[in-house]
């Protein structure tokens, strides 16, 4: 079984102080992605034993930023989109293995008055774009903080969120399309249902203390890996960050065929 998990660090530096390094060596993870690193290339040493790393930075400094670590070596890896006018913020990083693609990826916030919708709509054009020309190779996961959540049951306050960046119509709908190319909210398959269970509080008004949160990040899976698909977790418990870590459990081929003897 393979399993993969996602953060939002909210700063790694700042992260670091907090126990990142600690959490991820008990996590074990075979592929681990973070977000909004807010890092510049030398302004941290990670040691990560029997892990490869990956970086992509914005040219902005202290801002946005990905990475990914990995026990096996990626077959390729490519930073970005692709498309000039959205690869400047470090935003996406893909790494090729040979069953699937993993794509980190830290979508832009629509920001307070909506003053960025615009540009997130070209933004959730292109991604979808850039991962549906990745399925037609070979089936993708992409994680991350996707800055939406996608239904009511997503969030403790829906109604007075409406409007807001992060729930409005535009970006959820948006959401649907993505998954309506050819993927699966992985949460969302295992716990249809489930409320009150979010990956993101702010830090203003003791939200996290009183679960007053967001489900903003994901895994999200090709259609055509939903047999393999083992577990989705949200892992509240863990601090360090205004944003919780995600994961998702794979089979592997062979332990699909053990199931089925």
């Amino acid at each position: 079984m393979k399993k993969f998990i996602s953060w939002n660090v909210n700063g790694l530096r700042a992260c670091v102080g907090k126990g990142f390094t600690e959490y991820m060596k008990e996590a074990e993870a075979d592929v681990f992605c973070i977000q909004e690193s807010k890092l510049q290339e030398g302004q941290i040493q990670l040691e990560l034993p029997g892990y490869y790393q990956y970086w992509n930075y914005a040219k902005k400094k202290g801002y946005s930023g990905t990475a990914i670590f990995t026990k096996e070596e990626p077959l390729s890896v490519t930073y970005g989109l692709g498309i000039e006018a959205h690869d400047g913020e470090g935003r996406v990083i893909t790494a090729e293995f040979p069953d699937y693609y993993i794509v980190t990826c830290y979508t832009p916030n629509s920001q307070a008055g909506l003053a960025r919708l615009d540009y997130r709509m070209e933004w959730e054009d292109a991604f979808r774009g850039y991962v549906k020309e990745l399925d037609k190779k070979k089936p993708v996961i992409f994680c991350g903080d996707l800055n939406v959540a996608h239904k009511e049951i997503d969030l403790k306050n829906p109604k007075t969120n409406r409007k807001n960046a992060g729930f409005t119509d535009e970006e959820r709908k948006k959401f649907t399309e993505l998954l309506e190319a050819g993927f699966i909210d992985t949460f969302r398959y295992f716990y249809p249902e489930a409320e009150g269970i979010y990956s993101w509080w702010s830090y203003r008004f003791s939200a996290r203390a009183k679960n007053a949160g967001w489900r903003i990040d994901y895994f999200c899976a090709s259609l055509r890996l939903k047999d393999y698909l083992a577990g989705a977790k949200i892992h509240t418990e863990v601090m360090g960050s205004d944003h919780c870590p995600v994961e998702l459990c794979l089979y592997e081929p062979k332990e699909i065929g053990e199931q089925g003897k």
